[in-house]
């Protein structure tokens, strides 16, 4: 298959820099005037597949919300993952799985693999084992055209006392991630297929991002205070690759499918000129 790199430039050319979270959360469900239990889950994704599917460039499902109700809602979230796909719309599955040896062979087998039920486009992954542990995830994505989307400058408060660490080199847990992430990527065209997480409200940290030659996914847009001056200060030069995800923005206009697609398409306008990404006329 076509490297996940070269697949998702092309999505993101042809329906904009958008990544809707799909993440059928309790308050969100409830909102929605659904149960929270897997038949509100069902609806919940029936929904957003009318809505979305074939109309952005990736989806970002968060596995645990599925999980929480069992072999049901596991079930609801291959079918998800099944019907976006059909639609053209990459799948990112949030799952941040980080593990050693045989089971993180397991885990790129779970989702990286063309023929389980779980397959995705790409995933997230915890490289806090060291990022060699992770190797078996690069190995499946590359053996089938897959990404994988690696932490490195997370917003979440706790994240600095572990990223912003220095190794006897000097540099930081996150830039030796971001640095190797570098070669991995390096001499792919038009970009390579190992991203890296950085939220759009990190502020000013030091860190060099420029030789990257991935996908940068940006949580964090709007919402969670991240602006266009953010992204253009975080990702000067870079920003070609930026993917923002967004969640509640768009899934707030739920359920109604047309308000869902309205919020979705104001969504990406505002990425778009974040951006400086103008959209195809």
């Amino acid at each position: 298959m076509e490297p996940f790199g070269a697949r998702l430039a092309r999505a993101m050319d042809e329906r904009g820099p958008l990544c809707v979270g799909i993440d059928p959360h309790s308050s969100l469900l409830k909102a929605w005037g659904l149960p929270d239990d897997a038949d509100g889950v069902a609806t919940f994704c029936r929904i957003t597949v009318d809505a979305l599917a074939g109309r952005v460039a990736v989806v970002k499902p968060q596995s645990a919300f599925f999980e929480r109700f069992g072999s049901r809602g596991v079930e609801i979230l291959e079918s998800t993952i099944r019907q976006f796909r059909q639609a053209g719309t990459l799948v990112l599955l949030d799952v941040k799985r980080g593990d050693i040896g045989s089971t993180a062979a397991a885990y790129a087998d779970a989702y990286l693999n063309p023929s389980r039920p779980m397959y995705v486009d790409a995933i997230t992954a915890s490289p806090f084992l060291g990022l060699g542990s992770l190797a078996p995830m690069f190995d499946m994505a590359a053996e089938h055209g897959g990404g994988v989307f690696v932490l490195a400058l997370t917003s979440n408060p706790e994240g600095p006392a572990v990223q912003h660490a220095r190794g006897i080199d000097g540099r930081t847990v996150a830039q030796t991630i971001i640095d190797e992430i570098s070669q991995l990527n390096k001499g792919a065209e038009p970009l390579g297929s190992l991203g890296l997480v950085v939220g759009a409200t990190i502020g000013e940290t030091g860190h060099d991002l420029s030789q990257v030659n991935g996908p940068f996914l940006v949580p964090g847009l709007g919402a969670q205070g991240g602006t266009a001056d953010d992204l253009r200060r975080i990702f000067a030069g870079n920003l070609g690759a930026v993917l923002p995800s967004s969640s509640r923005e768009v899934l707030g206009a739920g359920p109604d499918v047309a308000a869902l697609r309205a919020a979705a398409s104001r969504t990406l306008d505002a990425c778009r000129d974040a951006l400086g990404r103008p959209g195809r006329s």
